[in-house]
């Protein structure tokens, strides 16, 4: 689950961003938090928000958005991401595993089009 070795350090040119403190293995989980749900209504009020760049697109129909707790929210963006999420609709939780062993003190990434290496242009200017 959650290691208790991450930290948050500012990123030049991307705000905070999560670091882990030991070396980490690849294919292990290194995050799991709940979410919490909200329905297409919400979406419309919170993309009217700074939390816009914090929720998920959730639910087999993609339909809902979510909120992510614990420091999901907070890893920034790679086109080459060294992390992976997944989404538990089930149960309403969300985790990241590594995909690559990550050296100690090298910021922790996911790909926010969801699979770790689409090159899919997002929705914001974003570094390769």
């Amino acid at each position: 689950m959650a290691s208790s070795s991450l930290y948050l350090d500012q990123v030049p040119g991307k705000g905070r961003g999560v670091f882990c403190a030991d070396d980490l293995e690849a294919d292990v989980v290194i995050e799991s938090a709940p979410v919490v749900v909200m329905d297409a209504k919400d979406r419309v009020l919170l993309d009217q928000t700074r939390l816009h760049d914090y929720i998920f697109t959730w639910g087999s129909q993609q339909d809902q958005c979510a909120m992510a707790l614990g420091w999901i929210p907070l890893f920034n963006h790679s086109y080459s991401a060294n992390c992976e999420y997944f989404m538990d609709y089930d149960d309403e939780l969300m985790y990241i595993k590594t995909v690559r062993a990550v050296p100690a003190g090298e910021e922790l990434t996911i790909n926010y089009n969801g699979d770790w290496n689409d090159s899919k242009v997002i929705w914001f200017d974003a570094q390769p």
